[in-house]
C-alpha cells in the first residue's frame, strides 16, 4: 500500500505541480521533494545558476525514469540496438560532439525550409475536420503535425512515420507511466522495433548520404566508419540520438501545441483577441510557453560540493531543476499566475537555459506559429467541448499537456 500511496502523490504533483513550486519557493533554501526523489529548484534566479554551470551540475540523471520499468521489461530492451549516451545526459566534450548535428540540423535557414511542408500539413489537417463542427485535437492534430514534421526533418519515408510516432510514445509511457508488467513488455517491445527502424534508416544514409537530419548525425557521430559500415558502438550511439531527437522533437511540441490551446479556449477573452489581433501570435507564443511550460524540468546531480540558495550541497545531490516553477516566480514575473497574451516580454525558461537549451526551439516555435495562424484564420468559433467533460492533464513532467482536448465550433 505505501508503494501505491507514494505514486499517487506523484500523480497528483505531476498533474498540478504548481502549487508545491508555490510551497517550496516560500521556504528558505531549497525544498525537498520526496515524490521528485531530490532537492526542487524552483526561483528563476537558481535554475538559471544551475543551467550556467553544467561543470558543477551534471545532466548525467536528466532522464532517470519516475517508474523504473520491471526486469523483463529490461530484458526486452537489452535486444534492442540502442544504448549509447545522448545530448540530454552528456556533459562536456561528450555533450558538444553530440549536440553539433543538432545545431546544424535544426539551424534557423533549416528550419526556414521546413515551413511550407509544415504549413501545408497543419492545412491538411485542418481539412480533415473542418467541416464536422467538432474534434479531439491531441488525436486529431497535436499528436500528428510535430511527428511529421520530425518526420520529414530526419528523411523518414512517411509511412514510417506513424510507427516512429507510436514508437516514441510508447518509450514515454515505459520510463514516466506505471504500468502492468505484461504491458511494460509490449512497449518496450515497440521500443525496440523503433530503434531497429532508426538504425535501418543510419545504415542507409551512412552508405547514401542525403542532406537530411539522419544524415547530420550518422555523419558527425560515425565519421570515420568504413565501407564495412557502423561498428557496434556507433550503432548504439547512432540510434539512441536519432531516437531521442524523435521523441523530443515531436512530444514536446505536441505538448506546447495543445497546452496553448487549451488555455486560449479555457481563457475566452483571450481566443478572441488573438483572432482578432493575430499580430499578438507571437506574443501568445512566449506566454503560452512561460504559463504552462511543456517539460517541467530535468534532473541534475552534483559533481562536487556546491552552494546553492545558501545550501551547502554535497557532491552526488539529486536536484529537480523547475523550469515551469521559475516561469511563475514573482521575483521575475508580474502577476506570474495569470494567462495574459497582451504582457510585455518577459525572459522565460521554457526551452532552457546555457549549453543544453532546446536545439528545436524555433522548430517548435514555428509549429506554434503555423498553428494558431491557421486556427484563428479558419475556425475562429474554437470553443472547448461543453460535453467533452474537463481536460485532465497527463501526469508527466517531462511533456505536459491535456490528455484530450475535444473542441468544437
Amino acid at each position: 500500500m505505501g508503494d501505491e500511496d507514494a505514486y499517487g502523490r506523484l500523480v497528483a504533483l505531476q498533474r498540478d505541480p504548481y502549487p508545491a513550486y508555490a510551497r517550496a519557493r516560500d521556504e528558505p533554501g531549497l525544498a525537498y521533494s520526496e515524490e521528485l526523489g531530490g532537492r526542487l529548484v524552483t526561483r528563476q534566479a537558481d535554475v538559471r545558476e544551475v543551467l550556467r554551470r553544467p561543470e558543477d551540475f551534471s545532466s548525467a540523471n536528466a532522464l532517470t525514469p519516475d517508474v523504473m520499468p520491471a526486469p523483463e521489461a529490461l530484458a526486452e530492451l537489452g535486444k534492442g540496438p540502442g544504448g549509447g549516451p545522448v545530448v540530454v545526459t552528456a556533459d562536456g566534450a561528450e555533450h558538444l560532439r553530440l549536440r553539433a548535428p543538432l545545431t546544424r540540423g535544426l539551424s534557423a535557414s533549416r528550419v526556414a525550409a521546413a515551413v511550407p511542408f509544415i504549413t501545408a500539413r497543419a492545412e491538411a489537417l485542418v481539412d480533415a475536420f473542418a467541416d464536422a463542427g467538432r474534434a479531439e485535437l491531441m488525436r486529431q492534430y497535436a499528436k500528428r503535425l510535430p511527428g511529421e514534421t520530425v518526420g520529414h526533418l530526419l528523411g523518414l519515408d512517411p509511412a514510417d512515420v506513424p510507427a516512429a510516432v507510436h514508437g516514441s510514445y510508447r518509450a514515454e509511457e515505459l520510463l514516466f507511466r506505471p504500468l502492468p508488467v505484461q504491458e511494460q513488455i509490449l512497449a518496450a517491445r515497440d521500443m525496440v522495433a523503433l530503434q531497429w527502424l532508426l538504425l535501418e534508416y543510419a545504415q542507409e544514409r551512412h552508405r547514401k548520404p542525403g542532406t537530411d537530419l539522419c544524415t547530420e548525425i550518422v555523419q558527425a557521430i560515425a565519421p570515420d566508419a568504413g565501407e564495412e559500415g557502423l561498428t557496434p558502438q556507433q550503432r548504439g550511439e547512432v540510434v539512441s540520438n536519432l531516437q531521442n531527437l524523435l521523441i523530443a522533437g515531436h512530444l514536446t511540441t505536441t505538448a506546447l501545441i495543445a497546452t496553448t490551446l487549451y488555455h486560449l479556449l479555457r481563457n475566452r477573452s483571450q481566443w478572441d483577441l488573438l483572432c482578432a489581433d493575430p499580430a499578438l501570435i507571437p506574443a501568445a507564443i512566449e506566454e503560452a510557453a512561460r504559463y504552462d511550460t511543456a517539460v517541467q524540468g530535468f534532473r541534475r546531480v552534483t559533481t562536487r560540493p556546491v552552494t546553492l540558495a545558501g545550501v551547502e550541497l554535497p557532491a552526488g545531490e539529486v536536484l529537480f531543476v523547475a523550469y515551469g516553477a521559475a516561469n511563475r516566480d514573482p521575483a521575475a514575473v508580474d502577476r506570474p499566475e495569470v494567462f495574459d497574451i497582451t504582457r510585455e516580454p518577459v525572459r522565460h525558461l521554457a526551452f532552457g537555459h546555457g549549453v543544453h537549451s532546446c536545439p528545436g526551439s524555433q522548430l517548435a516555435r514555428e509549429q506554434l506559429r503555423i498553428t494558431l495562424e491557421t486556427f484563428t484564420r479558419r475556425l475562429p468559433g474554437l470553443r472547448l467541448d461543453p460535453d467533452g467533460g474537463p481536460v485532465e492533464m497527463l501526469p508527466t513532467m517531462i511533456h505536459r499537456s491535456p490528455r484530450a482536448l475535444p473542441v468544437t465550433w
